[in-house]
């Protein structure tokens, strides 16, 4: 499934969420703050309450949730998270592919996500990642996280862009609010948790990385045929 605003041409530059549009992150993230929650004292949250919930970095989640004792839970969902992530790490169908096809073809690469940055960074170290991207832009990296702009710019900054569009990829309703307060081209990796996006709906909708790899080769496939010799003599 495809739902698009007639993109005509490749991206300049592609920003790309990480936790569930590119890797399946739930089962550590339902751990972490399960943890968490039981050691603070809270009820634990279900499958569906966390996938509602967990949208914000931690900087901005916590506070509100944790008053004074926030940082005491930062404790405890870091210990828990940094032990185990890279063994539940998985990637989503399709993912490598897309990255392969778009850095091929030389689209300017850059993750801007809510996950701490260190803990971003070891991820993509691990799956072998790291060489697609011109910036790996996590929670803390930034004086802000999304869905302010601050981290979009810095993974944008060495692309040096002067022009051309640039598409924010993601999962969630903030990753659209980003996308347009950036103005960004937002594209939604939809699953069906992704809240409401009405507010700031996607000019892209995908149901999966592979769904979207193929967006990328139909019109990449369609300037090669523009500007082939054949085409031309054709015309």
């Amino acid at each position: 499934m495809t739902s698009l605003a007639h993109p005509t041409r490749l991206p300049r530059a592609v920003l790309f969420d990480w936790d569930n549009t590119l890797v399946d992150s739930w089962a550590i993230i339902e751990e972490s703050v399960n943890v968490t929650l039981k050691a603070m004292g809270h009820p634990e949250w279900t499958s569906a309450e966390i996938r509602v919930r967990v949208r914000h970095s931690l900087r901005n989640a916590f506070p509100p949730l944790f008053g004074d004792r926030w940082e005491e839970a930062r404790g405890y969902y870091y210990g828990h998270f940094a032990a185990h992530h890279i063994a539940k790490l998985r990637t989503l169908p399709g993912a490598g592919e897309l990255l392969a096809s778009l850095h091929s073809r030389g689209v300017y690469l850059a993750v801007v996500s809510n996950k701490t940055g260190r803990f971003l960074r070891e991820e993509a170290d691990a799956l072998g990642w790291t060489g697609y991207f011109g910036g790996l832009v996590g929670a803390g990296d930034a004086h802000q996280d999304k869905p302010a702009i601050a981290p979009v710019t810095m993974a944008l900054a060495p692309a040096e862009l002067t022009d051309g569009e640039v598409w924010f990829v993601g999962d969630a309703d903030i990753d659209m609010e980003c996308a347009h307060a950036a103005g960004c081209v937002p594209v939604l990796v939809s699953s069906g948790d992704e809240g409401d996006v009405t507010r700031f709906p996607p000019a892209i909708t995908v149901n999966s990385c592979v769904a979207l790899c193929d967006l990328v080769r139909r019109l990449d496939g369609a300037i090669s045929m523009i500007n082939s010799p054949e085409r031309a003599l054709l015309a």
